[in-house]
């Protein structure tokens, strides 16, 4: 089934591999086979990857875009995905989502769910601050009441 895309002026996206920007007002496209396909809004750069879930991300992207190299990127995926289960648990229903595309190679669904897996972090990281928040405040009342007594 053919896949439309519709390429607002400026837009960048990389189809198996090469860069295309659209440089004109809006366009239509129609792809007829299958194709590597990402939008630049979906592209992650390794200098943005600096979180455990954003270098699972990254890796994924590296082998859905450079195909010849699928291999040694999935390699690298399953092992920052591994740790990243290993550290937060409770991503494992998220980690056996992504890997069932990943082992079925649909790798630009398992690109989307892995973006609930940066989610799942950005949750994760702020429910902790909340919680060391609180901590501090808890801390700072019992050391102000130990003081005044």
């Amino acid at each position: 089934m053919p896949l439309k895309l519709d390429i607002k002026a400026g837009e960048k996206l990389v189809i198996n591999g090469a860069v295309l920007e659209n440089v004109g007002g809006n366009a239509k496209m129609l792809i007829h086979n299958e194709s590597a396909i990402i939008r630049e809004k979906e592209i992650l750069s390794q200098g943005e990857s600096n979180t455990p879930a954003a270098r699972v991300y990254f890796a994924l992207q590296c082998a859905y875009m450079f195909p010849r190299h699928e291999g040694e990127y999935l390699e690298t995926f399953r092992g920052f995905l591994n740790d990243y289960v290993t550290a937060a648990p409770s991503a494992k229903p998220l980690a056996d989502e992504i890997a069932k595309f990943v082992d079925e190679a649909k790798l630009y669904r398992a690109l989307k769910a892995t973006q609930k897996l940066i989610r799942h972090e950005a949750d994760t990281f702020s429910a902790l601050a909340d919680e060391l928040e609180s901590v501090d405040i808890a801390a700072r009342m019992e050391s102000a009441n130990e003081e005044g007594a």
